[in-house]
């Protein structure tokens, strides 16, 4: 098939899906595409890549970005002074959250680059109010849903598209090995491999739910256009050859595995301690932690396991030679986004730590580790107080926060809300309050 008439089909079925899942989300304003058009930006490649602009530059960021962004940061804080949205109320309900956003921003005043440290914080802050959008929607868990099938149906199928018939911007090859990686509309691979990792566990969790009646489907089609939506999923998650995610799969797997056991528990009407899944969830950031400080050993056999190096693919080494740039300020880090500037990235050359936690770290310091995982913590705490009243909905969100912590061990996310599954994390501890707290008055 000649890849224009493939764009044009791609483009005709994905239009097909999003006027199912419109019908699907009755409650859901025009306004939602706001932050939905934003985490399909965080979740794929810059708009200076796709618009011909070339790679952005890595410290001062692309025009084009920083102008699109400015312009959804201003347009959300209009529509949430329209919607009477109630900041005071959203603040107490999310102290951590803001304590962890302030601090991000103080921690400009040591940074080495305070104007770029800055405007990355800037994006922080386009990141919580997009999430306050969806907050201020009549009904925030049904506008988050949508919020997820919008995302799925249109950049798993175009990811497909892309290394079809698109394979200049669908596929990439190893630096050194020239080995070919699938990485569809993300940057890398393990990009393509978090997305599939979100898309994955949403559409089973969603066929469950579906396939034991707690979720009607509205419209006739839309198990069959989820179950195909799944099977591209996985075949991007499988990848070519042995070029697949190990993280995502073994985060997705740990994901699975725990919403089997909390459906057996509520099943058999069993209870958890009010602190059991706090404390495991603890002793995962706790584990993740260190395990740069250690050499990831405790992990080195999963590794191999997974068809991996015992080194990690190369982590080990990576975590080595970052640890003395830890220990030279390890209280406050470097500054948000201060770590990797262009003098680093030649020197350790590459771009993040591969895990999350020693990211924040570099940037952040010990203080920063702290706040990021009390923000963790309570909002582990509040889904399984959600569990009570709305298994699903809990049981989604602790999924989700397990997956991140496992993934965080040998990748990066947690160093900043603007990616993709750390936004999840955020935008699910946002909207899962209660959907009149901090809003007055809805406007479409």
């Amino acid at each position: 098939m000649p890849p224009k008439l493939a764009l044009v089909f791609c483009t005709v079925f994905v239009l097909f899906l999003l006027r199912l899942e419109r019908k699907q989300s009755p409650k859901v304003s025009l306004t939602l595409w706001i932050p939905t058009i934003w985490m399909l930006c965080i979740a794929s490649k810059p708009l200076a890549m796709w618009f011909g602009s070339g790679r952005e530059d890595f410290e001062s960021g692309s025009p084009l970005d920083q102008y699109f962004l400015s312009s959804l940061l201003c347009l959300g804080f209009f529509i949430l002074a329209r919607r009477n949205f109630d900041w005071s109320r959203a603040i107490k309900k999310n102290i951590w959250l803001i304590l962890l956003i302030s601090y991000m921003l103080i921690s400009v005043l040591w940074s080495d680059i305070p104007f770029i440290s800055f405007k990355r914080w800037c994006r922080e802050l386009v990141a919580v109010i997009m999430s306050f959008l969806v907050l201020s929607e009549l009904d925030p868990r049904q506008a988050m849903q949508s919020l997820f099938r919008r995302t799925i149906y249109i950049l798993i199928p175009f990811s497909i598209l892309l290394i079809k018939y698109f394979p200049k911007y669908g596929i990439q090859y190893g630096r050194f090995s020239g080995t070919q990686m699938w990485v569809g509309v993300t940057m890398q691979k393990n990009g393509l491999g978090r997305l599939c990792l979100i898309a994955t566990f949403f559409l089973v969790w969603t066929l469950v739910r579906r396939g034991q009646g707690r979720d009607t489907p509205i419209v006739k089609f839309q198990t069959l256009a989820d179950v195909s939506v799944l099977i591209m999923t996985l075949i991007l998650i499988i990848g070519p050859g042995n070029q697949y995610s190990a993280t995502a799969l073994l985060s997705l797997a740990a994901g699975l595995v725990a919403l089997v056991g909390l459906t057996w528990i509520k099943k058999h009407r069993l209870s958890l301690g009010v602190n059991a899944l706090t404390a495991m969830m603890a002793l995962i950031i706790c584990f993740g932690t260190f395990q740069p400080f250690i050499g990831g050993s405790t992990v080195s056999g999963v590794s191999a396991s997974l068809g991996r190096e015992s080194t990690l693919t190369g982590r080990t080494e990576i975590w080595e030679g970052l640890l003395p740039d830890v220990m030279q300020q390890p209280i406050l880090g470097s500054g948000f986004g201060s770590f990797w500037t262009e003098a680093n990235r030649e020197k350790h050359d590459i771009g993040e730590a591969h895990n999350g936690y020693l990211d924040v770290l570099l940037d952040l310091g010990f203080i920063g580790v702290l706040l990021v995982s009390m923000f963790l913590l309570s909002s582990c705490r509040k889904a399984q107080r959600e569990m009570r009243s709305d298994f699903d909905w809990g049981s989604l969100w602790i999924c989700f926060l397990l997956m991140a912590l496992i993934h965080n061990i040998t990748e990066t996310s947690f160093n900043s809300f603007t990616v993709h599954l750390t936004a999840v994390l955020l935008f699910m501890a946002i909207s899962s309050s209660s959907p009149t707290s901090c809003v007055t008055r809805g406007v479409s």
